[in-house]
């Protein structure tokens, strides 16, 4: 194990986070608050991230890839430890492990709240509390690749950890060039979406948090219900519209870019994604239409539903707890399937569920016909045996992991239904669940060692597992 290497790339994500600290410090300026409790955190920041990056020069800067799923997990924590700081310091959050899970939350893009109130953050503590939604939607080592120098095969290496899907590629020959296309695709979303929400009435300052909780997939909101305070069929169609495009591959929007648009609406994970949504959008909409004043109406809430679901945002319009028992189990199950590999959206990821339910039919099919032979594709093309392979087993470790939670949070007493979505929330990040966490509840009524549990467990959902199920095995911190 690199020690000295690893501790160098976290100095250098102490001095993104200070960076980054800046805007909320802005912000707290500009609206007259105290900027002290982000200027002391930036200050720690500065000091730890110069004394890691400088004062340990490493024999090697090569990262493997033990060494870039170690670093890819320690960078999260350490961020989700210190970007509560502010939050504390303040007194927007005064307990430091609600702090720290809100900020994981945040960061993870899951959207479970503590908060019982709100509305009364300071200006600057909703900033950065949406703006860690914008950060971790892509990720912070990604943005680390985009503006840092790093070599490329330790940059593939941190890369493969933080980027959601089952494989990851890179768009061109260099994995810094591809990083930062990504982050300009990215960033030009936001920027897009801002703008149609300003037009829809929106503040300057509500547009830009929910284009970040948006772009994140994460679901905060400057509001105690949510988008639904709005009242508003514009903003809720704006907002539920980028979520399909934030749940996409964004290796389609890149090709798009490229004139390749063709190959890009070929792609048979893009196929299944809007079907579903178009799919259960419909089915929503026939369940509902009775307690609204028509179907058109019936439909708004069914799509927005259905896209704060599949994509893992977690925004609330309406109550869906009081639904029709069949339509919640149909938001849960969305909530476990996800957006798209290569996308800010949560979840089991789309193609991890194609790939399968196309592996399972394989099986069968060579469980009738044992002499035939049956090939899994994807995109007209083969999938190795060592890809589906490793489907499997990322199955298997998330649904152990979604039981465990499940399980540690069931100590609290609270109903099944309550314990067992907390965790799919917390696991695919989401947000809300059901019964006691739906929309209008949220997550201040647990235990510290619940949430404590629930922190752990929306970093495995965001990283993919291993980057943080590799930091308790011993034999990683073993030199080479």
């Amino acid at each position: 194990m690199n020690g000295r290497m690893i501790a160098r790339v976290l100095g250098l994500v102490l001095l993104i986070l200070a960076a980054l600290l800046l805007l909320p410090l802005l912000t707290a300026l500009v609206y007259g608050e105290s900027a002290a409790p982000f200027a002391l955190t930036i200050g720690v920041a500065v000091v730890v991230g110069a004394v890691l990056t400088f004062g340990f020069k490493p024999e090697s800067t090569e990262l493997y890839a033990k060494e870039g799923f170690a670093v890819v997990g320690l960078s999260w924590i350490v961020m989700s430890l210190l970007g509560a700081v502010p939050f504390v310091l303040s007194g927007d959050i005064p307990n430091y492990l609600d702090a720290v899970f809100e900020t994981a939350s945040g960061l993870t893009t899951t959207g479970a709240s503590i908060l019982t109130d709100v509305e009364s953050l300071s200006r600057s503590g909703m900033f950065w509390r949406c703006f860690t939604h914008w950060i971790g939607g892509m990720g912070v080592l990604v943005f680390v690749m985009a503006v840092l120098p790093m070599g490329e095969g330790r940059a593939m290496h941190i890369m493969r950890a933080e980027v959601p899907g089952p494989t990851v590629g890179k768009l061109v020959p260099r994995a810094r060039k591809t990083a930062t296309i990504l982050y300009l695709i990215y960033m030009g979303l936001t920027v897009a979406e801002a703008i149609f929400l300003l037009c829809g009435g929106m503040s300057f300052y509500e547009a830009i948090l929910h284009a970040f909780a948006t772009a994140g997939t994460g679901g905060f909101s400057t509001r105690a219900a949510s988008i639904g305070a709005f009242d508003s069929a514009y903003i809720e169609m704006v907002i539920a519209g980028f979520l399909v495009l934030f749940g996409t591959n964004f290796n389609l929007f890149y090709l798009l870019l490229i004139g390749r648009a063709k190959e890009a609406l070929k792609s048979e994970e893009l196929h299944w994604y809007l079907g579903i949504v178009l799919a259960s959008t419909l089915a929503i909409a026939l369940g509902i239409f009775r307690m609204y004043d028509g179907f058109g109406t019936a439909l708004r809430h069914a799509f927005f539903n259905t896209m704060t679901c599949v994509s893992t945002a977690g925004f609330g319009t309406e109550d869906f707890t009081t639904w029709p028992g069949y339509i919640q189990t149909m938001l849960v199950l969305l909530m476990f399937i996800g957006g798209c590999a290569g996308s800010t959206g949560g979840g089991l990821k789309l193609s991890r569920v194609m790939l399968l339910v196309k592996t399972a039919a394989a099986d069968v099919a060579r469980m009738v016909r044992p002499r035939r032979v049956t090939r899994v594709q994807m995109d007209h093309r083969r999938v190795s045996r060592e890809t589906t392979d490793a489907v499997y087993t990322y199955f298997a470790l998330y649904m152990l992991l979604l039981l465990g939670c499940a399980f540690i949070v069931s100590f609290d007493g609270y109903d099944f239904a309550t314990n067992f979505t907390a965790a799919l929330s917390c696991m695919s990040n989401i947000g809300p669940g059901l019964s006691l966490i739906g929309p209008s509840g949220n997550f201040a009524i647990f235990s510290p060692l619940s949430k404590a549990a629930m922190v752990l467990t929306m970093l495995c959902g965001r990283l993919e597992i291993y980057a943080i199920l590799i930091l308790f095995i011993p034999s990683t911190w073993k030199k080479r």
